[in-house]
């Protein structure tokens, strides 16, 4: 369950806590969120829909530990990251978070092998080992025949199937996604969002994803809406808990 008013139970995966964000532009301070807070548990598919502007972006690079707030706290699986020195919130990100970007973010002159290996160049595993990670995570996607294939080799959607490998290969916590369609025909944004959708029903996995598109949020299991820095909840999640209250 997600919940955005500050009174989720204990056993919430990520948990949120009176987040501000705030940027000086000159002489002017810009406030981006105010006081939100959020409650995800494990399992979830979440997705943010909102204007341009409006601090989504802002919101998964606090979750995922890539920024810092104002004020507040973010704690995942217990541990609160806003509390963790720059060094430690490093290690702490490359084994807990996948992260999904609109443009791929893989490097040209790599294989997709070899862009997917990456995150674990960090971890203590053996190339034997890696390898295997490398090869599942590829499977895992449907790209296990295009593994010695470049960047500019593969298709829009086949490269965003490599950069979610590249994202699960370390088995993170959860993921999070930044605009994963954007940049792709409906039929490949539709192959994208039912590859995240496999990941969350049959492997268990959270994903977090900001987008524009309509039909990429009905693929979630929840749909929050960022209003002036405040989340709210879409009308089909307050009838949802509205069902529940009424069946208990």
């Amino acid at each position: 369950m997600v919940r955005v008013d500050g009174n989720g139970g204990g056993e919430a995966l990520i948990r949120a806590r009176g987040l501000d964000k705030s940027y000086k532009r000159g002489g002017e301070e810009i406030h981006v969120l105010q006081g939100l807070n959020l409650d995800v548990d494990a399992g979830e598919f979440i997705a943010f829909m909102g204007p341009s502007g409006s601090g989504k972006t802002t919101i998964l690079n606090l979750l995922g530990g890539l920024d810092v707030p104002s004020a507040g706290t973010v704690s995942v699986a217990g541990d609160e990251i806003t509390a963790m020195s720059r060094r430690k919130l490093t290690t702490w990100r490359a084994r807990h978070v996948g992260f999904v970007f609109q443009a791929y973010n893989l490097i040209p002159v790599l294989s997709a092998y070899r862009n997917v290996e990456l995150p674990l160049l960090l971890t203590p595993l053996s190339a034997a080992e890696r390898k295997k990670h490398v090869e599942g995570a590829l499977r895992i996607v449907g790209l296990q025949d295009r593994m010695r294939h470049f960047p500019r080799q593969l298709s829009g959607g086949q490269e965003q199937r490599v950069a979610i490998a590249r994202a699960i290969v370390a088995d993170p916590t959860f993921l999070l996604c930044d605009e994963p369609t954007g940049d792709l025909d409906r039929r490949s944004a539709d192959e994208i969002l039912d590859l995240l959708s496999l990941l969350v029903s049959e492997r268990a996995k959270t994903i977090l994803m900001v987008t524009h598109d309509p039909r990429a949020a009905e693929r979630a299991s929840a749909l929050l809406h960022l209003d002036k820095g405040v989340l709210v909840e879409a009308e089909r999640e307050r009838q949802a808990k509205r069902g529940l209250e009424v069946t208990a």
